[in-house]
C-alpha cells in the first residue's frame, strides 16, 4: 500500500503523455507522409484508442504498476518485464535526443545561428546555403540540378555536432559537448523526480500549453511564407501507390503506439494513481485524440516551412523533407535561418522539443522506478525511493555514453528502429489476448463496469476481442514478409549491427515465454495441463486495491474479519486518497482545459 504514496508528478497521466509528442520528430512524419495519413487514422481508431483505454482501465482497476497488474494471470507477468525492457531502451536513447536538443538550444544563444552560412571551418566545398551573407541565395536552383547540394545545417549537424564517423563500428571519440548535455538532461530528469513535480497548476499549465503556443507561432509564420501551400499539399495528398507497402502500415502502427505510449508500461503505471472511480474512458478518448491532433498539427507547421524552402530551391518538397532526427536537427533549423530574428525562433523550437522530451522521460523513469520498488517491496527500498531513482538515472546516463560517440547516431537509429518497434506491437497483442481470452472478456467487462458504472461501449468490446489483435497480427506478418534492413541516408548497416538490433527487439519479447515457463514449473499440479491452468488463474490478490471497492466476487468471505486484518493498509490508503484528491484536482485542472477550450494539455 505505502509504495503508492508517491510524488504527485506521476499521478498526472495527462502530463505524462504530452511528452510523446516528440514522436513527430523522432519518427516518420517525413516518411511517405501522404500515404501516412490514411493508415495513421485507421490505426488510431482501431488500435490506438482501444488499447489506450484497455491499459488505462487495467492499471486503474488494480492500482498496480506494470508488474503488479499481472496478478490477473500470473503466467503473463513476463509481459510486464517486457514493458520494462522496452522502457529501458527507450529511456536510454530518448535522453540522447533531448540532450542534442539542449545542445542546439545552447548553440542558438547567438546573434547569428552557427548553421546559417557556409563560411565555417567545418564546411565542405559542396556546401550551398539558402542564405548567403549578402542576402537570400537565388543561384541555388541551378546548383541543385547539377550536383547534390549539402546545406550548412546538414554539415553543422554531421561535421560539427556529431563529427559523424563512417561506420557504426567506428566509435571514434566521445563528443564532450554532447556528453555534457546528456549529463544535464539526466540531472534535470532526476531533480524533477526527486521532489516530484510539486508544481502548482500554473506550471503544469505552462509545460502543457507552451508547446502549442510555439507550434502556433511557427504555424502562422509558416503559412504566410511563399510556397507553403505546396508543402502542405505534399503533406496531405495520399500517395495511393504506397498504401500497399507494409512498412507504411507498420510505421503508422508504431507511430500510434509511440505517440500514445501504449505497451511501454507507462500508461498502466500512471493510471494506477487514478482514483478507482475516475472516468478513464473519457480520459482515453480525449488524450488520444488531442495527442494525434497535435502530431497532425505539427506536420502542418513543418511542411509549410519545408514547402517554402522547396519553393526557394526550385525543387520538389520530397527532396527537402528528411525523416528521423534529420527533420528536427537539419531540415527545420535550416528553414529557420530564412526568418528574421532566426535565433529567437530557434530557441523557441528547441525549448519546445526539450519540454516535450522531458515529459516522456519522467514517465519512463517513473515506470521503471515504480516497478523496481513495488517488486522488491522491502521497507528500506520504499523509504529510499530516491536512491533507486538516482541509481536508475546513473545507469541510464552510463548506458547512453556510447550514443554520444562519433558513431552514436547510427546506434540511436538502430535502437529506435529495433528496440521499440516490433516489440511494442507484440506486447500489446499478447496483453489483449491475455485479458480477453485467458482471464475472460466477460469478467473484464464486469470489472470495468464495476469501476466506471457502465460497461465498455460495444465498439471497444469488439476491438479488444477481435479487431485490434487481428490488425496487429497482420501488420506483424507483413512487416516480416516485406522486411528491409534500415539505412541512414546512404549508409547501409552491416549485418552484425542488424543482428544486435534483432537481439534488442527480441530481448523484450522473450521475457514473455521465459517467465511463463518458469511460472508453470513453479505452479501446483501433477500434470502439465493442471500446472498451466493454475498459472493462468487470477491471483487471490487480483482486484481493486481498497477493500471498500472489493464488492461482488471480490468481497472477502466474512469481510468484517478482513477489515480487521488491514487497518494499517486502510489508513495509508485513506491518506493516499486525500493526496489523490489534491492530485486529481490538478488533473481536472489540466483536463478541464481540454474540454472547455482549445488548449489541450494531454
Amino acid at each position: 500500500g505505502d509504495t503508492k504514496t508517491k510524488n504527485p508528478q506521476q499521478s498526472k497521466p495527462l502530463r505524462g503523455n504530452w511528452g510523446n509528442q516528440i514522436e513527430f520528430i523522432l519518427t516518420s512524419v517525413g516518411y511517405a507522409v501522404g500515404a501516412f495519413m490514411f493508415p495513421y487514422f485507421i490505426m488510431l481508431v482501431f488500435c490506438g484508442i482501444p488499447l489506450f483505454f484497455l491499459e488505462l482501465s487495467f492499471g486503474q482497476f488494480a492500482s498496480q504498476g506494470c508488474l503488479g497488474v499481472w496478478r490477473i494471470s500470473p503466467m503473463f507477468k513476463g509481459v510486464g518485464y517486457g514493458m520494462m525492457v522496452v522502457s529501458t531502451y527507450i529511456g536510454i536513447y530518448y535522453n540522447v535526443v533531448i540532450c542534442i536538443a539542449f545542445y542546439y538550444f545552447f548553440s542558438s544563444m547567438t546573434n547569428l545561428l552557427p548553421w546559417t552560412y557556409c563560411n565555417n571551418p567545418w564546411n565542405t566545398p559542396t556546401c550551398n546555403g539558402v542564405v548567403t551573407p549578402t542576402g537570400i541565395n537565388n543561384t541555388l536552383a541551378n546548383v541543385v540540378n547539377k550536383t547534390k547540394r549539402t546545406s550548412p545545417s546538414e554539415e553543422y549537424w554531421k561535421h560539427y555536432v556529431l563529427k559523424i564517423s563512417d561506420d557504426i563500428g567506428n566509435f571514434g571519440e566521445v563528443r564532450l559537448p554532447i556528453l555534457g548535455c546528456l549529463a544535464v538532461s539526466w540531472v534535470v530528469v532526476f531533480l524533477c523526480l526527486i521532489r516530484g513535480v510539486k508544481s502548482s497548476g500554473k506550471v503544469v499549465y505552462f509545460t502543457a500549453t507552451f508547446p502549442y503556443v510555439v507550434l502556433t507561432i511557427l504555424f502562422i509564420r509558416g503559412i504566410t511564407l511563399e510556397g507553403a501551400v505546396t508543402g502542405i499539399k505534399y503533406y496531405l495528398t495520399p500517395q495511393w501507390h504506397k498504401i500497399l507497402d507494409a512498412k507504411v502500415w507498420g510505421d503508422a502502427a508504431s507511430q500510434i503506439f509511440y505517440s500514445l505510449g501504449c505497451a511501454w508500461g507507462g500508461l498502466i503505471t500512471m493510471a494506477s494513481y487514478n482514483k478507482f472511480h475516475n472516468n478513464c474512458y473519457r480520459d482515453s478518448i480525449i488524450i488520444s485524440i488531442t495527442n494525434c491532433a497535435t502530431s497532425v498539427y505539427a506536420g502542418f507547421v513543418i511542411f509549410s516551412i519545408l514547402g517554402f524552402m522547396a519553393h526557394h530551391l526550385n525543387v520538389d518538397v520530397s527532396e527537402v523533407a528528411d525523416h528521423g532526427p534529420g527533420l528536427a536537427f537539419v531540415a527545420y533549423p535550416e528553414a529557420l535561418t530564412l526568418l528574421p530574428i532566426s535565433p529567437l525562433w530557434s530557441l523557441l523550437f528547441f525549448f519546445m522539443l526539450i519540454l516535450l522530451g522531458l515529459g516522456t522521460q519522467f514517465c519512463l523513469l517513473e515506470t521503471l522506478v515504480t516497478a523496481i520498488v513495488d517488486e522488491i517491496g522491502t521497507d528500506w527500498i520504499i523509504r529510499n525511493k530516491t536512491v533507486v531513482t538516482g541509481g536508475v538515472a546513473i545507469v541510464g546516463f552510463l548506458l547512453g555514453v556510447p550514443l554520444t560517440t562519433q558513431a552514436g547516431i547510427y546506434w540511436l537509429l538502430l535502437m529506435d528502429n529495433y528496440a521499440a518497434s516490433f516489440s511494442l506491437v507484440i506486447i500489446s497483442c499478447i496483453m489483449c489476448i491475455c485479458i480477453m481470452y485467458v482471464y475472460g472478456h466477460k469478467k473484464y467487462f464486469k470489472d470495468v463496469e464495476m469501476m466506471l458504472g457502465f460497461p465498455p461501449p460495444i465498439f471497444f468490446r469488439v476491438c479488444w476481442r477481435f479487431v485490434s489483435p487481428i490488425i496487429i497480427s497482420f501488420i506483424l506478418i507483413f512487416t516480416v514478409i516485406q522486411y528491409k534492413p534500415i539505412t541512414y541516408n546512404d549508409y547501409v548497416y552491416p549485418g552484425w549491427s542488424l543482428a544486435i538490433g534483432f537481439l534488442m527487439a527480441m530481448s523484450s519479447v522473450t521475457c514473455i515465454p521465459i517467465y511463463a515457463l518458469y511460472k508453470i514449473s513453479k505452479s501446483e499440479g501433477t500434470t502439465f495441463l493442471e500446472r498451466l491452468k493454475n498459472s493462468c488463474k487470477a491471483d487471490i490478490k487480483w482486484g481493486p486495491a481498497l477493500s471498500e471497492h472489493r464488492i461482488g466476487h471480490y468481497a472477502a468471505p466474512g469481510s468484517e474479519g478482513e477489515v480487521e486484518v488491514r487497518p494499517l493498509k486502510e489508513e495509508l490508503k485513506e491518506k493516499e486518497d486525500e493526496k489523490r484528491d489534491e492530485i486529481s484536482l490538478t488533473i481536472q485542472g489540466s483536463n478541464g482545459s481540454t474540454t472547455h477550450n482549445a488548449t489541450p494539455s494531454a
